[in-house]
């Protein structure tokens, strides 16, 4: 077998040769080794050295099941032999078409039109071409601008980045797909008004997207982009009757209404699609990561059958798609995924605990570089700040020496793997597989509440 160690330190090596890792500031890694992940179980991963880390990120917002799941593998397996792949370009299989039955079912209204990718970045890209052609085809050729928030993250693709509301993230790329416009976010911690009644900041926020549309004007506006819960700042809830707003304004305005779940849906809220929680109905929905959770990868836009209508007649054809969109591999892995939440009930699992979770995180408050604890389901932020009376936030000398120099590698060392970032406002995020219980939110908060306690001494 050779020495472990040697092992570990060749692979080290090899990566930071060889393995351009995404998102990943490669030269911190030019001295030091990079962590290598081997091994899952539950709700835990093992290195090269056999030491074991609290998965507390579900991989990335993926692994709903847990690590390990071998049904999973089998069914892949399973795939394989019978066929590991076919184009769905004018062909179908099996496992694609029982998989777009299945999210057809479970998606809100006449949700009914599956169009399958390979991941998240891919459907926001997929909704907003097919918003643009969706109002060309119905006569409204100058509909084509998108509105989305601001920190919100929707992907990496040209048109999903344009999308995203993160300067930093664009700035290398610009300029980008036009047409891409702000609005603010739903992060009532911060919010400038009506920071002590959610209601009304929810009305005000989601007024600003009718005025960003009566601004640009209606006749040019194509859809609206929203998560369920935004991630990037920091797991942002929407306010009480938020969307039931939006819902009004789009329809309004003649514009189509695109709920962005790549994280959300799938169990990580509790329901299989988020916004069945919140309690509307979108013209789209765009998903990915849980459906598998994670064990091979696969993304959707599910399409309300009003917007999918005119590509169903006559020579109208949306001129779009990816090789690997529906792989058959994939897709057998999302329906025995699927089963297996609904069998172990994991959905219900979510929501029962959900509560529980917030309180374990919320202990967490008595921390003085604890801000804001908020998210829903199993998705967290928690805000860190300087001074907790006026909500001071880090400097960008703070949060390099600090979030960056420390906290990462310090919460990773002490055995909790999950996400400090600072887009937006400094945050540590937090979403453990969907298996996890009181045991598990107890480790988070006592790995937490180490860290952090030797975090808030840098300041």
């Amino acid at each position: 077998m050779g020495n472990p160690i040697a092992v570990s330190n060749d692979l080290s090596r090899t990566a930071y040769d060889h393995l351009w890792m995404h998102f990943t500031r490669m030269s911190s890694y030019e001295h030091a080794p990079v962590p290598t992940i081997v091994r899952g179980e539950g709700a835990y991963v093992f290195d090269t050295d056999g030491k074991r880390y609290l998965d507390g990120l579900a991989g990335l917002f993926v692994v709903q099941a847990g690590h390990g799941r071998t049904e999973l593998a089998e069914a892949a397996a399973k795939q394989a032999r019978e066929l590991a792949f076919f184009p769905i370009w004018s062909y179908a299989h099996p496992s694609a078409v029982e998989l777009a039955e299945r999210l057809a079912g479970h998606a809100p209204g006449d949700l009914n039109k599956v169009f399958f990718t390979t991941g998240g970045g891919e459907a926001v890209e997929t909704a907003w071409k097919l918003a643009k052609q969706y109002h060309k085809l119905t006569g409204n050729h100058t509909k084509y601008k998108v509105i989305s928030r601001a920190v919100a993250y929707h992907g990496t693709p040209q048109g999903a980045l344009s999308i995203t509301g993160l300067p930093a993230l664009k700035a290398p790329f610009e300029p980008l797909v036009p047409g891409a416009h702000k609005v603010p976010n739903t992060n009532i911690y911060r919010a400038p008004l009506h920071g002590d009644d959610p209601v009304a900041f929810g009305r005000w926020a989601a007024d600003q997207i009718e005025q960003e549309i009566l601004f640009e004007g209606p006749e040019t506006v194509a859809a609206v982009f929203l998560e369920p819960v935004q991630n990037a700042g920091g797991c942002f809830p929407p306010p009480p009757g938020y969307f039931d707003r939006v819902r009004e304004i789009c329809d309004r305005y003649g514009v189509l209404l695109v709920s962005d779940e790549v994280i959300c849906a799938f169990g990580r809220l509790g329901t299989v699609f988020a916004c069945d929680k919140f309690g509307y109905v979108p013209d789209i929905i765009t998903c990915a990561k849980g459906m598998t959770s994670g064990y091979s990868p696969i993304g959707a836009a599910v399409i309300s059958d009003r917007v999918a209508e005119p590509f169903f007649r006559g020579d109208d054809t949306f001129l779009h798609g990816y090789t690997f969109g529906g792989h058959p591999v994939s897709a057998a892995v999302g329906l025995a995924n699927l089963d297996l939440m609904e069998r172990e009930g994991l959905y219900r699992h979510v929501l029962d605990q959900e509560g529980a979770f917030r309180a374990t995180l919320e202990k967490l408050l008595d921390l003085p570089i604890v801000g804001d604890v908020r998210g829903d389901g199993f998705f967290y932020g928690i805000e860190l700040v300087k001074d907790r009376a006026t909500k001071e936030t880090f400097t960008d000398e703070e949060c390099e020496r600090v979030l960056y120099g420390f906290l990462s590698g310090a919460l990773f060392e002490a055995g909790l793997y999950c996400r400090a970032d600072d887009r937006g406002d400094p945050v540590v995020q937090l979403a453990p597989p969907l298996i996890a219980d009181q045991a598990v939110f107890d480790e988070i908060e006592q790995i937490l509440r180490g860290v952090l306690t030797e975090a808030w001494k840098l300041l």
